[in-house]
């Protein structure tokens, strides 16, 4: 397993672009890793990096290696949770790249049920964007990716894709928070907290009020969902989510969410899935069937 060692600290090293950084992430020295890279290049003939003041960068011939490396290292991981499978029990890691109103309950609650079956089996969720999904599925930092967004990914094998409906947040006590559906229009009456420009639920309600030619009065924005939602109840501001980030009917946080009608607000949609021509690790693909279902359930 020597060789395969080697290639997680060439890739460790592609992706901080330092040997040095590498090497903390790796817990060796640097000098024992720069040593392994130049034992391996000059037994493959070629450099694998080009060597900056500022750091590396991979060569042409350092990227052909990384992506053999990566597809070598992801189909041995995915040899070892078979032979775990034929013994009886799962192991494996997962790697989830996802938009951001998926982390604070449909993950964690997706998690803790797959593990409560294969407690052997590891996480990792990190949160972003779209673009940045797509980028580390092609690098395989990332297993799956679950994003939000008006349009459907590109470099992307979509295992499922659920409507998300948009849905106005306030205070339990909001003039608005009785109706069993809202007009656009009505939320645009009142001081609204929107998330950032670069969020896909801002373009949706941005989108919608230029139809309308309608005026927004955004007096706070944010990239967290969270600190909008808490926001509502300090004072008379509306925020909007998908219910995937809601909490939920029996919350006691003391807001409510009521979805904005869809002749104003167009909806946005869930998608799951991976790199396109990707195997999954059965790990991986155990506990995307779950996710599928559970999305195909609740939104489907």
């Amino acid at each position: 397993m020597r060789f395969q060692t080697t290639l997680r600290y060439i890739d460790a090293v592609a992706r901080t672009g330092s040997i040095r950084k590498a090497a903390e992430s790796l817990s060796i020295t640097s000098t024992a890793l720069n040593r392994r890279i130049l034992a391996f290049e000059e037994e493959l003939g070629a450099d694998l990096f080009e060597r900056m003041s500022t750091g590396v960068r991979l060569s042409a011939a350092g990227e052909l290696l990384l992506q053999s490396a990566r597809n070598q290292l992801g189909e041995m991981e995915r040899l070892r949770a078979q032979i775990a499978d034929l013994k009886g029990e799962r192991r494996g890691h997962v790697a989830i790249a996802c938009s951001q109103a998926l982390l604070p309950y449909f993950f964690p609650e997706q998690i803790s049920i797959y593990r409560a079956q294969h407690p052997r089996v590891t996480f990792k969720v990190i949160q972003r964007d779209r673009a940045a999904a797509e980028e580390a599925l092609t690098d395989r930092s990332a297993d799956l990716a679950a994003v939000f967004e008006p349009a459907q990914p590109g470099d992307f094998d979509m295992l499922l894709a659920v409507d998300q409906p948009i849905h106005a947040v306030m205070a339990a006590d909001h003039p608005l928070a009785q109706a069993a559906q809202l007009r656009l229009r009505d939320c645009l009456q009142y001081p609204l907290v929107l998330p950032t420009g670069a969020i896909s639920v801002r373009g949706l309600i941005e989108a919608a009020a230029r139809r309308m030619s309608a005026r927004m009065q955004v007096v706070v924005e944010s990239d967290n969902f969270e600190f909008m939602r808490n926001l509502t109840l300090a004072e008379p501001v509306i925020a909007f989510q998908i219910p995937v980030g809601l909490p939920g009917t029996a919350r006691s946080d003391g807001t409510v969410s009521r979805p904005v009608d869809r002749r104003d607000l167009a909806a946005g949609r869930v998608y799951l899935g991976h790199l396109r021509g990707r195997v999954l690790p059965v790990a991986v693909a155990g506990f995307a069937r779950q996710v599928q279902q559970a999305l195909a359930e609740r939104y489907g």
